[in-house]
């Protein structure tokens, strides 16, 4: 870094909480290349505006060639638009998500910039980034990061709509609206079939669904979050649809007694297992329980119950739950091989779990 660069950031760390000074460097496991899309370079004469989550209206001149992803959320999206030799930076932890060893084991190697608690902005700024995203509870990194003139982003995408608007304004900036718009589409037919799946039945026909969060299953998503969008997008009802709460809920074992959903689903992240919810004594009289309708979303490529574009699937897995007899575990692993060959130039051949 150079001498004017540094002496910024050391008078702006002092008022920037929560930064780590080390990155990690994992280890590279090897799989084959993602194909990478035609990339439609934007007119550098007028250059590409964006609105981002902080509704900051920020201008691009030139489209970007060193992205740093500080979320695993845009650091997916980034891979699905086939940007990921442009990736110079990514969030640490990388290497505990099985998505980047199969899809993009090169940026195992990449250096991190930290965590959202603990973002490395002395680390960004090495990377000489011209585009960096984090999520919007980064919002004093993104204002230093613009005092020092690097472009960033800020984004929220907790519902589908919102990652649709990251997956576009990605594409736009950097000149992959095509790619950006095809994910999408499809995403809506994967959602289409959920819906088939799902008939037009009543709300008073819907069946009941209890999302279980990843520390505990007295944590749970209420309807402001992106797992209750994917219970929707089921066909079902969350049962804690009126929480107010932006993240995850505490409840009791009494609440979830007196809400008797029909499914119990946990995140593919949870500290605890299915055969934990099954044995738990309180939540013995539940339906849910007794016909061993508690599930677990597949852990082993990426968290299907994050907005990461490839969440569409996660619907469907919550629809192979709620409808096996007409959608089951053959047919929507085959659903699964094919998003990924389609989006990350991967074949996938273990079973899901």
């Amino acid at each position: 870094m150079n001498k004017r660069i540094k002496t910024m950031v050391s008078v702006l760390l002092v008022s920037v909480m929560g930064i780590t000074l080390g990155a990690c460097q994992p280890k590279e496991i090897e799989t084959p290349e993602v194909e990478t899309p035609v990339v439609e370079t934007p007119d550098e004469a007028e250059g590409v505006k964006v609105t981002d989550h902080l509704d900051r209206e920020v201008v691009f001149e030139k489209t970007p060639e060193r992205l740093v992803s500080g979320y695993y959320i845009t650091s997916s999206m980034l891979m699905a638009l086939g940007l990921t030799d442009k990736m110079v930076g990514i969030e640490a932890k990388a290497e505990n998500r099985p998505l980047y060893s199969l899809a993009a084991p090169e940026l195992l190697d990449v250096p991190n910039v930290g965590t959202a608690k603990e973002f490395n902005l002395e680390g960004a700024l090495a990377l000489n980034p011209e585009m960096l995203v984090v999520p919007v509870r980064l919002k004093d990194i993104v204002e230093t990061m613009e005092g020092l003139g690097v472009k960033a982003l800020g984004v929220n995408p907790e519902s589908f709509t919102e990652m649709e608007e990251v997956l576009l304004m990605l594409g736009e900036v950097t000149g992959t609206s095509d790619r950006a718009k095809e994910i999408i589409s499809y995403n809506k037919e994967l959602l289409a079939k959920a819906k088939a799946l799902a008939g037009k039945g009543s709300e008073e026909e819907k069946v009941t669904v209890y999302f279980g969060g990843n520390s505990s299953l007295l944590t749970t998503a209420g309807g402001k979050m992106h797992q209750s969008s994917l219970i929707e997008e089921a066909g079902a009802l969350n049962v804690a649809k009126e929480l107010e709460d932006s993240y995850w809920s505490e409840v009791s074992y009494e609440q979830i007694l007196s809400w008797q959903p029909d499914y119990i689903i946990i995140a593919s992240d949870a500290s605890y297992t299915v055969e934990d919810v099954l044995n738990d004594s309180v939540l013995s009289d539940l339906s849910a329980i007794k016909e061993k309708k508690v599930y677990r979303l597949p852990s082993n490529i990426e968290s299907w119950d994050s907005p990461v574009p490839a969440s569409a699937l996660g619907v469907l897995a919550i629809s192979s739950y709620l409808y096996e007899e007409e959608y089951d575990a053959e047919e929507f692993k085959a659903d699964v091989v094919s998003y990924y060959e389609k989006f990350y130039g991967f074949t996938f051949t273990e079973a899901l779990n």
